[in-house]
């Protein structure tokens, strides 16, 4: 590693160890207060929940979606914040390592962070599709987030998916709306439209329709995974670019699917969310945080 990485690395950790612990206690808001529409007869059923500790593992049975608030300290807070969507492939939710993992990341580093529960299309027995109802999560995750900027200190709202999760991404990026200016329920008059959008070795829909309006793109995945997402990756940054898109492509080598964000990681990709805090400042989506007196190099 050169002296100037070096030094960016270990202000990096620095920011990181400074702000561990400032960050507020996160919080569980459901996106519908009454249950999700037309089934709030199962709003009450209980998650079936795998814990580690007090920490979450992994999720079934959500059928009271919700979103879990990771919010940075004031002090702290850029006025960027991310909707994560775990993935799992829409049967379970890998909710640690692609859901909880992350949103106290973007905490700590100044963004706040909103892990979605989305409903599961493809457990057993489910009555739920991806692309009405867990869609229909996501839509409104985006939603409610704006209802609460004030509240929340969010000015830029993304959402980022892994595998299963980044379907969701990609329709909520090409298929949203300004809202229901009459609608009753003032959320539903909020935009759905993300003001960014990453995917991480995502599920890619066959049926896309890209368009210059669509939001900035960072794309991510190992060179080891499966090869619709290892090739389909670059063939996706490809037709977005096509289409007008500000993409960002990033291959990791000798990397497969589902690294996420753990605690101990393949070094080639656990620095992938410095590339994220980094193309969000280039976009000037946020701020660079400051941890340290004087001029960073």
């Amino acid at each position: 590693m050169t002296a100037p990485r070096l030094a960016l690395a270990t202000l990096f950790l620095l920011a990181a160890a400074l702000s561990r612990g400032s960050a507020q206690e996160p919080v569980v808001v459901p996106l519908w207060p009454s249950g999700a529409p037309g089934f709030e007869a199962r709003k009450d059923e209980p998650e079936n929940v795998k814990k580690k500790g007090k920490l979450e593992q992994s999720v079934t049975n959500v059928n009271n979606p919700s979103l879990t608030v990771y919010l940075p300290a004031k002090e702290k807070a850029s006025g960027a914040g991310i909707i994560i969507c775990p993935g799992g492939g829409h049967s379970v939710l890998a909710i640690e390592h692609e859901g909880h993992n992350v949103g106290q990341w973007l905490a700590d580093h100044g963004i706040a962070g909103f892990v979605l529960k989305y409903r599961l299309a493809r457990e057993k027995g489910s009555p739920y599709k991806v692309e009405e109802h867990a869609f229909q999560d996501a839509q409104r995750a985006l939603r409610l987030v704006r209802s609460k900027s004030k509240e929340w200190n969010v000015n830029k709202l993304g959402i980022i998916g892994f595998s299963a999760g980044g379907d969701l991404v990609l329709y909520a990026s090409t298929k949203f709306d300004a809202g229901k200016a009459d609608a009753a329920d003032a959320i539903e008059r909020e935009s759905s439209r993300p003001d960014f959008q990453i995917v991480v070795y995502p599920a890619i829909p066959k049926t896309l329709n890209f368009a210059k309006n669509n939001p900035p793109a960072l794309l991510l995945c190992g060179n080891q995974d499966r090869q619709n997402i290892s090739e389909g990756l670059a063939t996706l940054y490809l037709n977005m670019k096509k289409a007008g898109i500000n993409t960002e492509l990033h291959i990791f080598a000798s990397v497969g699917h589902g690294f996420g964000l753990r605690e101990k990681a393949n070094l080639r990709v656990a620095g992938w969310p410095a590339r994220v805090n980094e193309w969000m400042i280039d976009l000037d989506m946020m701020k660079p945080m400051q941890p340290l007196q004087g001029k960073q190099p």
